[in-house]
């Protein structure tokens, strides 16, 4: 039951977080800045990102299920803090803002966030740190677009 109570806390804490930050964008993926700016040839369809944040946050959200279960770590759960914040704001700095370089900067952050909590609780972790490949996996493929987009426009 104390598994349940953590995994539906967290789809709560990593769903709300997308819807959020989603709200944020003011209609990013569809204005007419973003839709005319010269995009990375590998740019998925628009579609993916919905399928990829929602399988990445449902894996994000096991693996911090078992994260919280195992420990109580005051380091953990500051990290987990600061990805949520930079997850959201990403969204608001990028779309809403057109904040290019500053968008930029924040997705380097959450990378870097992100890769910390990997390698940092992956001896706690063990396999249960496979989780968090997809994630790992989508925010390279993102810094790689937001790049794309600032050094082309």
């Amino acid at each position: 039951m104390k598994k349940l109570k953590y995994f539906i806390f967290f789809l709560f804490i990593n769903f709300g977080s997308l819807g959020l930050g989603s709200w944020l964008m003011d209609n990013g993926p569809r204005s007419d800045w973003y839709i005319n700016l010269n995009q990375a040839p590998w740019t998925p369809p628009g579609w993916v990102f919905g399928v990829a944040w929602s399988l990445i946050m449902l894996c994000f959200s096991v693996y911090l299920m078992f994260l919280f279960i195992k420990i109580t770590s005051e380091k953990a759960k500051i990290a987990f803090s600061i990805q949520v914040f930079l997850n959201i704001i990403w969204n608001f700095i990028f779309f809403n803002q057109h904040l290019i370089l500053l968008g930029l900067i924040t997705i380097i952050l959450l990378t870097v966030v992100v890769f910390y909590i990997f390698f940092s609780l992956k001896k706690t972790m063990k396999s249960w740190s496979l989780l968090l490949l997809p994630y790992i996996i989508w925010l390279l493929i993102a810094t790689s677009l937001n790049a794309y987009i600032l050094f082309n426009n």
